[in-house]
């Protein structure tokens, strides 16, 4: 029997897991692809999401796949599991003739430190997934999968668009709720980069945050009109709801749009109306007074 062993933490299971996953049952000459969450890397301290949530975010993700097998011996040793381990266990459990062992290629860097590696590399053929253009060694087979993406980034609320759909809103709640709520100030570049990116013009920060005031940030933009005021609240709307952003209200009277995100308030104005009303001196004034 040909095995390919696809391990790792998937905390949490990406879009570049799912093309490694696709791309082993399509290109790898298997009988069955065991899919495997560590209870804990042997190489980290501590995990974000529990074993038991990783491995059913990656059954919901692969386990009716044709092949496929999701398998928890790791996370029901509940301590971290030597490669060379799991692999034993494999060759216990199935009569292999080939058996494959798919790693991406940041470690390749690392593998010779890897636990009992002189006998690990007489047991598994290692498969590389590409991955930051990092070097692969002619000797060694490699699956294009070019998704340059890392889990780390995902629990810090970048590059959520690489989350798999039917796990995205449960994955971006999970992880907000162990404390991944961006910074106020990461909040604020994101809502500034996006009115830029949207042609918003003479954009303004006052940070209210140490005044007698009731919210912490507000933002001023300068728009070209009603509909062009219209289209960037629908922009920051869709962009910013994945990031965890919650709209409490949203008023609009065409020329002038203020949305409320709770302790940031937006306000989206044409030329005319953010000379006439100059909240800007407003808002100074109000920090002199604090000052």
């Amino acid at each position: 029997m040909n095995i390919a062993f696809f391990g790792g933490s998937f905390d949490p299971p990406h879009l570049g897991h799912d093309s490694v996953v696709k791309m082993a049952l399509n290109e790898l000459n298997i009988d069955k692809l065991v899919i495997m969450p560590t209870f804990i890397s042997p190489f980290k301290s501590d995990y974000s999401a529990p074993p038991e949530l990783r491995l059913k975010w990656i059954t919901r993700l692969w386990g009716d796949l044709d092949k496929v097998e999701i398998s928890d011996f790791e996370v029901n040793k509940a301590r971290p599991v030597p490669t060379i381990e799991t692999i034993d266990h494999l060759y216990e459990k199935y009569e292999i003739s080939n058996l494959y062992l798919i790693i991406g290629a940041d470690h390749l860097a690392t593998l010779d430190k890897w636990h009992d590696f002189t006998r690990l590399k007489t047991l598994v053929k290692f498969v590389i997934a590409e991955r930051d253009h990092i070097n692969i060694p002619e000797n060694l087979q490699k699956m294009g999968t070019h998704v340059d993406i890392s889990s780390s980034q995902i629990r810090h609320s970048e590059c959520l668009e690489n989350l798999p759909e039917v796990l995205k809103e449960e994955i971006i709640k999970f992880y907000q709720g162990k404390n991944m709520e961006l910074s106020m100030q990461q909040r604020i570049e994101n809502i500034v980069k996006i009115l830029d990116e949207k042609k918003a013009e003479e954009i303004q920060v006052f940070d209210m945050s140490d005044k007698d005031y009731f919210v912490k940030q507000v933002v001023i933009a300068t728009t070209m009109g009603e509909r062009h005021a219209l289209s960037l609240t629908d922009d920051l709307k869709e962009k910013l709801k994945p990031l965890g952003e919650q709209f409490l209200g949203i008023e609009s009277s065409g020329e002038w749009v203020v949305c409320d995100l709770g302790d940031i308030l937006l306000h989206l104005m044409s030329q005319q109306y953010r000379a006439r009303y100059n909240i800007e001196e407003f808002l100074s004034k109000l920090k002199e007074q604090h000052n």
